[in-house]
């Protein structure tokens, strides 16, 4: 379903300008490989690529105040409402990126990053659309080059082909994959922290897939 417009946003993101990188504003090698002094401190950078409405990534910021948190999303309406959410948390650890990640290369060093966060990117279901998934190997090579040795990318989704596909692609990468769950949700795992999707889809029943994948040292 296509987003309706809120042309309004375009001014009212700029509240948050301390914090986000709004569509229009300069993003690119200024701040390539900058993130720590961007943030004013030296701490692990801990990235989620399509950040939606902010649920997860505001928790989490929460949670770990230690962690630097970097949101991208391509949608400005969208971001907007993750903005409100760290602002209402007055969370000093996070950043909100509108960016497209098919250039992610651009906005970070080689090595700068600790962990990617992937939570229920588009599954782009028709074969022929398989190189635009957030987990196809192009896209690995990428996360590769970008974190350091020994980084994580972090991959849930309710979309059990998606999922499938994504464990084969992580073998062919050459990477390792721990804590594979089917149904996490079944697991009543307490430190799981929810995005607005996984909440109302789980709410339907549908079961939660998760993986943690390895990028070797």
């Amino acid at each position: 379903m296509r987003l309706r417009r809120k042309p309004w946003v375009n001014e009212a993101i700029h509240a948050f300008d301390a914090f986000v990188i709004s569509k229009g504003q300069e993003l690119g090698e200024e701040k390539k490989g900058r993130w720590h002094d961007i943030f004013g401190r030296k701490a692990l950078l801990h990235v989620e690529l399509g950040t939606g409405k902010g649920d997860f990534i505001s928790h989490l910021a929460k949670r770990h105040p230690d962690v630097n948190f970097i949101g991208i999303e391509a949608e400005q309406d969208v971001l907007y409402s993750a903005a409100k959410k760290v602002a209402e948390k007055e969370l000093g650890n996070v950043r909100l990126l509108v960016f497209d990640i098919n250039h992610i290369e651009e906005i970070f060093a080689p090595g700068e990053v600790d962990r990617f966060y992937i939570n229920f990117c588009d599954p782009w279901p028709k074969k022929r659309h398989a190189k635009r998934r957030l987990t196809y190997i192009s896209f690995l090579e990428k996360y590769r080059a970008l974190l350091r040795k020994g980084g994580e990318l972090h991959f849930k989704t309710d979309n059990r082909p998606l999922f499938d596909f994504s464990l084969e692609q992580f073998e062919e990468a050459g990477l390792s994959v721990r804590d594979v769950t089917f149904d996490l949700h079944g697991e009543n795992r307490p430190d799981n922290i929810m995005t607005e999707y996984e909440r109302k889809f789980s709410g339907f029943g549908e079961k939660i897939h998760r993986c943690e994948v390895l990028f070797p040292v």
